[in-house]
């Protein structure tokens, strides 16, 4: 029963401490939106290719560099907070077609 119960303390501790770290790279990877915007361009040289509406207001966006293959995809706040929520490299612009109707595909 002690060990149980020392176990789970630690179990407990560990999830808090994890729970903070995640907050933290929250907060880093956050920024006013003009902020984020230049540092993708003038770091990366990237330009916005695409942009959607998601839930609860927010904007997504695809950040890419047609020169270096570099991409970025934020998320906007309706307070203007941007937050990255993944980047990558070798991007590529589609335009592919919808399959025909009835082809389960």
């Amino acid at each position: 029963m002690k060990t149980t119960l020392i176990k789970m303390t630690m179990g407990l501790g560990l999830m808090a401490l994890a729970a903070q770290q995640v907050s933290a790279q929250t907060i880093r990877n956050c920024a006013p939106r003009d902020v984020v915007v230049e540092r993708l361009a003038s770091g990366y040289g990237e330009t916005r290719q695409s942009i959607g509406l998601g839930a609860q207001g927010t904007m997504v966006e695809v950040f890419a560099s047609t020169e270096t293959g570099t991409w970025t995809i934020t998320v906007t706040a309706p307070s203007g907070v941007t937050c990255l929520v993944a980047s990558g490299q070798s991007f590529e612009t589609l335009a592919e077609a919808l399959p025909p109707q009835g082809n389960d595909a």
